[in-house]
């Protein structure tokens, strides 16, 4: 180890290399270019990072690429460990420093049952789009197995808190009834480790491991989509551990009915117990799960700013806190304080300028569909008629255009379509422009209509 504390360096700058070609340069840019390398002990690489929110979203982004880059570099397999500073500069009593904050950091994380302690019921924020949900959730982890709710099947989009209720689950249980063991995994690991104990013929040992537990907390179940021989082991867990008493409490991204390549009678299984839904949070609550994490991370961030971010994404909470992480990294970075104009230049590409404009997506759509005589239902609606899909592709051209607005957000204010259909319009009405001059100028025409 003490040879490769003498390469850090060397090896650190080598791993950027290769990060940089495979993540964009903004991404580059803002979350691996401060990343400071501190030390290497007892294959444990210690990484100094600006913030708390930094550290999760490395964590949870770039933990596997850093990983993978760093057994390329050495030959072995290096885990990661982070250094939070903030308001310090890096000289400054580096050793206790790095001792303070990466014992905090450890501590928020349960090597045994794998959980982050961050994520509890009093840091959930409860609105009307999930309080049935969490109400769920307490109830069996109050009462783990002695409920109807066996299993308890949280089903919802990406981002909305189906992983902060099934980890808080387990970590209440840890808190009040230590003595039950809580075994929580994705569904991605439980098929590498059956794949493993395939390979090395310890597929006994593998059931042991996953049928000797009190509660078994599975997360985004439907990776087991078409792995036949997954599925059949995930059964026969499920059923020695329901026959026991034991809970299961599972996550997917939608309703089981609409999930395709899984046995009919583990989909049997899945809905004999309760389903929940998380839906998106309204604006209110958006504001206050911001709020919320700005609190638990000691963070004054302006209320305006914590507003426009919850105004312009809708749909998912770990897009919000993106957002929230970038600004950070803006003022770390220039060592400013977090302020409107700050929060302009660190979210410019992920809200576009229509968070801090006039004129905003919204006004885009209510003038495109007075000026082109298509009703603003048709135009983000799923109307195919050929003078509305223009219309639209026209509308989405000029939100990227005028307002600077990002392609995922474009695409949400028009039925929630996907950033590439916005791709596609932008570039079929710029080809039509082009090769089109009266295209060309019925664009220009109601783009200067727009500006007046």
């Amino acid at each position: 180890m003490d040879n490769l504390n003498s390469s850090l360096k060397k090896i650190w700058d080598n791993l950027k290399d290769d990060i940089r070609d495979v993540i964009t340069e903004q991404a580059f840019s803002t979350w691996i270019e401060p990343i400071h390398p501190v030390t290497i002990e007892d294959k444990v690489l210690t990484l100094e990072v600006p913030s708390q929110f930094y550290y999760e979203w490395i964590d949870s982004h770039y933990q596997p690429l850093i990983v993978e880059s760093l057994k390329e570099a050495t030959g072995e397999v290096i885990h990661l460990r982070y250094s939070v500073v903030v308001g310090e500069t890096r000289q400054e009593n580096e050793t206790t420093k790095l001792k303070q904050n990466t014992t905090s950091i450890s501590k928020s994380y349960d090597s045994g049952s794998k959980l982050n302690k961050r994520y509890s019921f009093e840091s959930f924020v409860e609105g009307s789009n999930n309080q049935f949900a969490k109400a769920a959730a307490i109830a069996v982890a109050e009462s783990p197995g002695q409920t109807s709710f066996n299993p308890l099947l949280i089903y919802g989009g990406v981002g909305l808190g189906k992983t902060h209720l099934l980890q808080a689950i387990g970590n209440h249980v840890l808190n009040t009834q230590n003595e039950n063991k809580i075994n929580y995994m994705t569904s991605e690991k439980f098929t590498l480790d059956f794949i493993t104990s395939i390979q090395k013929s310890s597929t006994a040992e593998f059931s042991r491991k996953y049928r000797n537990v009190d509660i078994l907390l599975v997360d985004d179940i439907q990776f087991l989509q078409k792995k036949e021989q997954t599925q059949e082991q995930f059964f026969h867990t499920f059923n020695e551990l329901y026959q026991q008493g034991k809970q299961i409490v599972l996550t997917m991204d939608r309703h089981p009915n609409e999930l395709y390549g899984l046995k009919d009678r583990l989909l049997s299984r899945f809905q004999s117990g309760l389903i929940v839904d998380v839906q998106a949070p309204n604006l209110e609550t958006r504001i206050a799960i911001l709020q919320k994490k700005a609190d638990m991370d000691n963070l004054d961030i302006p209320y305006e700013i914590l507003e426009i971010i919850a105004i312009n994404i809708k749909s998912n909470i770990r897009e919000m806190e993106g957002a929230l992480i970038k600004i950070l990294a803006y003022s770390s970075l220039y060592r400013s304080d977090i302020t409107m104009e700050l929060a302009q230049k660190a979210l410019k590409e992920t809200l576009g300028n229509s968070a801090f404009n006039d004129l905003t997506i919204d006004d885009i759509i209510k003038r495109v569909s007075a000026t082109l005589n298509v009703p603003e239902g048709k135009l983000i609606g799923k109307g195919r008629k050929m003078e509305i899909v223009i219309a639209r592709q026209i509308a989405m051209y000029l939100c990227r255009d005028m307002v600077g607005a990002s392609l995922v957000n474009v695409g949400l204010h028009f039925g929630g379509r996907d950033h590439t259909t916005v791709i596609h319009a932008c570039k079929t009405v710029k080809k039509k422009m082009k090769e089109n001059p009266e295209f060309s100028r019925k664009v220009k025409n109601l783009k200067n209509h727009i500006i007046v």
